[in-house]
C-alpha cells in the first residue's frame, strides 16, 4: 500500500510555537504531558532545550489505556532516568492531586530562591505542554475543578495560549499542541496517527489501520505484557496470525462492511483510541 509519508506542520503550530517560546521566558514550572501509550514517541525533542534549567513535571495521561505492568514499567523506567512519572486519567481525576502538589512543590522551590534573593514570594506561573490531543485541556479543567478550558478527543482544540487562575499560588498557562517542525522517523509518525495524537496531518487511514494491526502482532509476539489476550480475535473473530495488517483489513472489510477497506480502517482505529480492543500499550521500556 503506497501513500506519501506521513507530515505535518500547519501554520497555527508554527504560530503556536514562536508563542510559547515566548511565554516560557515567564513561566517557572512546566507540566510536560505525554501520550501513556506512546510515553517516547509523544516526548517532543525540543523539550529540554525550551524548559531550561526549570522545574518540570512529567505526566502520563490516559492511564487507563495501557495495562498495570506497563505503568510499571515504566515508572522504573522513567526513575532509572532521574524522572518521576505521574500517571492520570484526565477525563476522570484520576491521578490529578498528585500532580497538583508536584506543581506546587516545584514551585515552591522557585519562591525559596527569591527570599533567598531577598524577594517576596509570588504565584507559581506554570504551562502545560504537549502534542495535540494527549489530554492537556482535560488536565487542565481536573485541576480547576471546573471546565474552563475546550476539551475534546481531538486534535488542535487549542488555538490561543492564556493564562487561568489555579489557586492565590498557582497560575497556569494553556498552550495549544506543538508538533516537532520535521518528523523523520515514519514510525513514530504512524504511533502517532494511530493515537490521534497529531494534529491537522494528512495521514491515510487504511495505511494507519494497517500499521496497527501490524504493530499489535509485533507486540503479541515479542513483549505479550504489553498487550493482554488477544484483541483482534476478541474484538472481530479473525485470526490475524497469517496475515499481515493489510491483508487482515481487507479480510475484516470483507466479512464486516462488503469489503469497504476505509470504513473498515476508520472502525478500527476508532476501536482503538476509544479503549474498545482493551488495554494496550504500544511502547514498553527495553
Amino acid at each position: 500500500m503506497t501513500s506519501p509519508a506521513i507530515q505535518w506542520y500547519p501554520g497555527h503550530i508554527a504560530k503556536a510555537e514562536r508563542a510559547l517560546m515566548e511565554q516560557l521566558k515567564r513561566v517557572d514550572v512546566v507540566l510536560e504531558v505525554r501520550d501513556a501509550r506512546i510515553p517516547l514517541t509523544t516526548r517532543h525533542p525540543q523539550t529540554d532545550q525550551w524548559i531550561g534549567n526549570k522545574e518540570k513535571v512529567l505526566v502520563l495521561n490516559r492511564v487507563d489505556m495501557i495495562p498495570t505492568v506497563a505503568q510499571q514499567r515504566w515508572t522504573s523506567w522513567f526513575q532509572q532516568q532521574g524522572e518521576q512519572p505521574y500517571f492520570t486519567n484526565a477525563q476522570h481525576g484520576k491521578g490529578i492531586a498528585a500532580v497538583s502538589q508536584a506543581a506546587q512543590a516545584a514551585g515552591d522551590k522557585m519562591n525559596q530562591r527569591r527570599r533567598d534573593r531577598g524577594m517576596l514570594p509570588r504565584p507559581v506561573r506554570a504551562v502545560v505542554i504537549g502534542f495535540p490531543n494527549v489530554g492537556k485541556s482535560a488536565l487542565i479543567n481536573r485541576l480547576l475543578n471546573k471546565r474552563v478550558v475546550e476539551s475534546a478527543r481531538r486534535p488542535g482544540v487549542t488555538r490561543q495560549l492564556r493564562w487561568i487562575r489555579i489557586s492565590d499560588q498557582l497560575d497556569l498557562l494553556d498552550a495549544p499542541g506543538v508538533l516537532p517542525s520535521l518528523l523523520k522517523d515514519q514510525e513514530a509518525a504512524l504511533k502517532l496517527a494511530i493515537c490521534d495524537d497529531i494534529g491537522e496531518a494528512a495521514y491515510d487511514n487504511q495505511r494507519v489501520a494497517a500499521a496497527l494491526i501490524d504493530l499489535l502482532k509485533h507486540l503479541q509476539a515479542k513483549i505479550p505484557e504489553a498487550i493482554p489476550g488477544k484483541p483482534l480475535e476478541e474484538r472481530y473473530s479473525l485470526d490475524s496470525a497469517h496475515l499481515t495488517g493489510e491483508s487482515y483489513l481487507a479480510a475484516l472489510a470483507d466479512s464486516r462492511h462488503q469489503g469497504d477497506i476505509e470504513r473498515t480502517a476508520r472502525q478500527l482505529l476508532n476501536d482503538f483510541r476509544k479503549g474498545i480492543l482493551g488495554a494496550i500499550a504500544l511502547e514498553m521500556p527495553l
